[in-house]
């Protein structure tokens, strides 16, 4: 695990090591092992190492000729899970290898087939490639995001890193914030892609590489990867139960023996958590370390006893931490300054506290992060329940009767069949511009804003998302949404800008890319049951976790990563807040105080989504403080 950094432009070889020392400066905490740099003219590039696989050989930049600067060099951040096997077969092919890296297999993949041979790459990375006989740079990010990479031109130069941070070091001027992906953030609680919080920086999108010509400063970006969720027929005598054991075995136990350092495993106590550390013991496993977290408030905010009644059961070294409220807000400045853009997920906090934790004892960890989003998870069971009676509905009762009955209904019901009378059943999410977080709506943001500006509909960049599904189910429309967004800007980032903060490697078995493509296709009833078998949530999932984990684990609603700072906003915090957002903050020059008024109070009255809006404000403010 690594970050880097590199620049190319019209700048002579000592310029262009200095930048890169300057970026990848600022990367330390993602590698406090080792670090590397090369420049010459025209091209600069350097990383920083977390020692994973090939403590002593994997040292980087690394070049495939005879000598540093020989051949097509490489910098890279991630992990290889296959690289064992690719090597054997290249071996066989003739290749030599000096190193036991996985670094060394892509660069000599590169060399024996191509760029078209990174598709056979199974991990996460995000890969620095520069051929100089071609006069190419070639950035390459993993197929689910898992990995971050950024990319800015200015002024005549390219620079690429793992965190924006390392750009903003790198580049002769501080670009101006991005007022749309503030306006956008407001809704989602991220920035979403492929901008930033900054005009001009973007992130390569998963799935993507891009080709940067050296001699004419052109680039272009392919995709070379794409999943596509479309829910299959069921087929009778299929045995799905075995399909999900093999894949899911299989990922967990890639991502537990890459790795020449020990390997722990976040756990939450919760279904994802605690079936990947059950498959860790099926698997041979023994004796290893698990982690959890909770608040002193305990309640619902704390999952510990959850934990600890798995980790008896798998016989793991369990570990456990406990934080109170001005631990979190004592981090709040730090939270910024390493997420880089403003991300409002309140369980980031939590989750670097936990990372530290592991660190003492590991260097890798696993953790449950997409489970949810590919095997349909959250309520998406209750969901689909109510989808299937708006289905009986629209099937049978025509567009204007329906909405005439919307009209009558009153409440929720009635806008459901008003909006089922629009688009129809197989768009009635899309309508709805359905997504996991809408926090601030389009009307409450035009009154927040002192300017006038027209600013981007953050629910038509929703529904833009929708468009991306092949699928005429809206449940399949709505894991397609959250997968190309929620999952890479809030859950990803937050997983990799914490774990990684703490000098902590983090791996997700759910994303095996060979795993999400067979749940893409996955019968519904697989996912969340159907009326006649009773809806469940993830129901594949917990028919392989009810011989392997305690029942109440199984049969366990999710809760997500609890916080109670939504909570504290009723007490002492909410004034603390208020002082804050209205009395000379930062957000002044964006914002109007008096539109943030009813919604402080609502917040102090114990209304959740008026919290939920406050602290997007919070997060704001801080990250303007560190960072604007």
């Amino acid at each position: 695990m690594c970050g880097i950094v590199g620049v190319v432009g019209s700048l002579p070889a000592g310029e262009g090591a200095a930048v890169v020392e300057r970026m990848n400066g600022t990367l330390g905490h993602r590698g406090p092992d080792d670090k590397g740099a090369w420049a010459t003219d025209g091209v600069a590039f350097a990383m920083r190492r977390l020692s994973i696989i090939d403590l002593a050989g994997g040292h980087q930049p690394m070049w495939s000729g005879d000598g540093e600067g020989k051949g097509v060099g490489i910098v890279f951040n991630g992990e290889i899970y296959n690289y064992r096997e690719l090597r054997q077969e290249l071996a066989r092919k003739g290749e030599i290898f000096h190193t036991h890296s996985d670094t060394e297999v892509i660069l000599r993949l590169y060399k024996s087939v191509g760029l078209e041979g990174l598709a056979r790459l199974e991990g996460m990375f995000a890969i620095c490639l520069f051929d100089p006989a071609a006069s190419v740079i070639h950035l390459i990010r993993d197929r689910l995001g898992i990995k971050p990479l950024y990319y800015a031109e200015q002024k005549g130069r390219f620079y690429f890193a793992s965190e924006i941070k390392a750009l903003l070091a790198g580049m002769k001027a501080k670009p101006s914030v991005d007022r749309d992906a503030i306006h956008h953030y407001l809704t989602l609680r991220y920035v979403p892609a492929p901008g930033s919080i900054w005009k001009g920086i973007r992130k390569l999108e998963p799935g993507y590489h891009l080709t940067y010509q050296i001699a004419t400063g052109q680039w272009e970006k392919t995709r070379y990867w794409h999943v596509a969720f479309e829910s299959q027929p069921l087929e009778a005598g299929r045995d799905y139960c075995k399909e999900f054991e093999r894949l899911f075995l299989d990922a967990v136990e890639k991502r537990l023996v890459a790795a020449d350092v020990p390997v722990g495993v976040m756990l939450s106590g919760g279904l994802d958590s605690s079936a990947i550390s059950a498959a860790a013991v099926e698997l041979g496993h023994r004796n290893f370390h698990t982690f959890s977290v909770g608040f002193e408030d305990g309640d619902t905010y704390s999952e510990l006893h959850h934990a600890r009644a798995v980790s008896e059961q798998i016989g793991s070294r369990h570990h456990e931490l406990v934080i109170d409220r001005w631990k979190f807000l004592d981090f709040l400045p730090e939270f910024v300054r390493y997420s880089d853009e403003p991300l409002a997920d309140l369980a980031s906090v939590p989750l670097y506290y936990l990372s530290r934790l592991a660190r003492d004892d590991v260097k890798v960890v696993l953790s449950g992060e997409g489970s949810d989003e590919i095997l349909a998870g959250y309520d998406l069971e209750k969901l689909v329940a109510r989808l299937d009676t708006l289905k009986h509905w629209s099937d049978r009762v025509p567009k204007t009767l329906l909405q005439l009955m919307g009209r009558v209904v009153p409440g929720s019901p009635g806008r459901a069949l008003r909006d089922l009378s629009k688009e129809g059943w197989p768009r009635f999410l899309r309508t709805r511009a359905a997504h996991m977080t809408r926090h601030w709506d389009e009307d409450e943001k035009r009154a927040l804003w002192k300017t006038g500006d027209d600013r981007p509909d953050t629910d038509e960049l929703i529904r833009s998302w929708y468009d991306l599904s092949p699928s005429s189910h809206p449940l399949d429309q709505l894991q397609q949404v959250y997968c190309h967004s929620w999952l890479v800007e809030d859950l990803l980032m937050k997983a990799d800008k914490m774990s990684m903060a703490a000098s902590l490697e983090l791996r997700v078995p759910f994303l095996d890319h060979k795993l999400v493509e067979w749940a893409a296709r996955l019968p519904v009833e697989w996912k969340v049951g159907s009326l006649s078998a009773g809806y469940v949530s993830k129901r594949i999932l917990r028919d392989f976790a009810r011989s392997r984990l305690p029942q109440s684990i199984v049969e366990r609603p999710k809760q997500g990563f609890p916080v109670p700072a939504y909570g504290w906003l009723q007490g002492e915090l909410g004034g603390w807040a208020e002082d804050r957002l209205r009395k000379g903050g930062r957000l002044d020059a964006l914002f109007d105080p008096a539109a943030m008024v009813p919604v402080l109070n609502a917040a102090r009255a114990g209304d959740t989504l008026a919290a939920h809006k406050v602290w997007v404000l919070l997060i704001l403010d801080h990250w303007l403080e560190q960072w604007a």
